[in-house]
């Protein structure tokens, strides 16, 4: 059984699908850059990034939701910035009391955390879009055209290749230990918790000893086919006309849309 929890390619025939994915990778970046770029409680500029993401969904033919409702996870992960509402100078809007400490939440600080948690929305939201609409083979020889470091992007090519390979072997210890625990009716298999403690333990170790085996099988089967530090592909990635203006009209849309944030 493979597991592909972790792929969030889909296949549509659109035109953002058929972009170059030097483009998406490039586009990305800057959309990331320029959102972190904005002044605190500039809402119009937000307000034009974030429709600028909801065409990319239309074109992408994803629809204008679906960044949308799968960025929402991401949100608690920004609510470690939640210090800036007390520690930015400004007006006082609200003090209470936590255990010893008298906290203040200024609206500096409230207007910092507010900016600091939809740039991180509308990041998260690009993000998403860029690994829906490119396969991740071909965002590796992204990185490479884009002169990554090979190294880097083996690394990080093996690390998302052999999650699906470490899960799908997790799930076979998995069920061989279900399929040696018996039960009777109405019990959960097994022992109690030291037991299921040892048995935890037993197959973080196999899972290690068999990782390290294979690792250094695939290592010396990659030697004998001539691996050579680089990752081939079939797709030539050769950038069109379309490519190129794409990429100078999302640049300039972005440029503007900084512009504005800053009057």
């Amino acid at each position: 059984m493979h597991f592909d929890a972790f792929d969030r390619y889909h296949e549509k025939e659109s035109f953002v699908h058929h972009l170059d994915p030097r483009v998406k990778v490039v586009v990305t970046i800057v959309f990331i850059v320029s959102n972190a770029l904005l002044p605190d409680g500039a809402w119009f500029a937000f307000i034009l990034a974030l429709l600028f993401l909801l065409a990319a969904n239309v074109f992408s033919k994803l629809g204008i939701g679906y960044t949308l409702k799968r960025s929402i996870i991401a949100l608690p992960f920004a609510l470690i910035a939640i210090t800036v509402l007390f520690s930015i100078p400004g007006k006082a809007l609200f003090t209470f009391q936590l255990f010893t400490w008298n906290l203040t939440i200024t609206d500096m600080g409230f207007l910092r955390f507010v900016s600091i948690l939809i740039r991180s929305w509308l990041s998260v939201q690009m993000a998403i879009l860029l690994v829906a609409t490119t396969r991740f083979h071909d965002l590796i020889h992204a990185f490479e055209h884009l002169r990554v470091p090979a190294i880097l992007t083996t690394i990080i090519a093996f690390l998302y290749r052999y999650l699906f390979v470490l899960t799908d072997e997790v799930l076979r210890l998995l069920r061989a230990r279900e399929s040696r625990s018996a039960a009777s009716a109405g019990n959960r298999s097994g022992g109690g918790v030291l037991w299921r403690a040892k048995v935890a333990g037993n197959m973080a170790g196999q899972l290690f000893l068999r990782s390290y085996e294979r690792s250094d099988r695939i290592y010396n089967a990659m030697l004998s086919r001539g691996y050579t530090g680089h990752l081939y592909t079939l797709n030539p990635h050769e950038m069109k006309s379309r490519d190129y203006f794409v990429t100078a009209f999302a640049i300039a849309i972005l440029f503007i849309v900084q512009m504005i944030g800053r009057l």
